[in-house]
């Protein structure tokens, strides 16, 4: 269910890398929650880096939406950079699982599996 591969660069290299590969792969960035600094702000020690990209390609969204608006609550995808025990890594939950948990229409998993393919392949060009 899960897409992550471990990088050997810096996480603020990693997450520079995989913004680029988003826009360079036809999707644009909604917003990027980085919630390492969030729980540092409320201060809790939370000692590492975690930063959510919040990706869409708006065709993809609006057929996804067309087939089964129930899945609004499933969107955007989320790509996380984030720091564990000294290592940097990138990940995602892979659409085409999530989604066809959520939904049985075989329309659906086209498309979730064309975006899956389109997001896993920024985590590899960022890594």
């Amino acid at each position: 269910m899960y897409y992550i591969v471990e990088t050997e660069k810096t996480f603020e290299q990693a997450a520079a890398d995989l913004g680029a590969a988003v826009t360079r792969l036809g999707f644009g960035i909604l917003h990027v929650h980085d919630l390492g600094a969030t729980l540092r702000s409320k201060g809790i020690a939370f000692a590492e880096e975690c930063r959510v990209l919040e990706v869409c390609n708006p065709a993809q969204a609006a057929k996804v939406l067309s087939i089964d608006m129930r899945l609004n609550m499933a969107l955007p995808c989320r790509i996380s950079v984030y720091t564990e025990k000294g290592r940097t890594r990138l990940g995602l939950i892979k659409p085409a699982q999530m989604l066809t948990a959520l939904s049985q229409d075989a329309a659906l998993l086209e498309v979730a599996r064309e975006v899956e393919e389109k997001t896993m392949q920024m985590i590899d060009a960022a890594r």
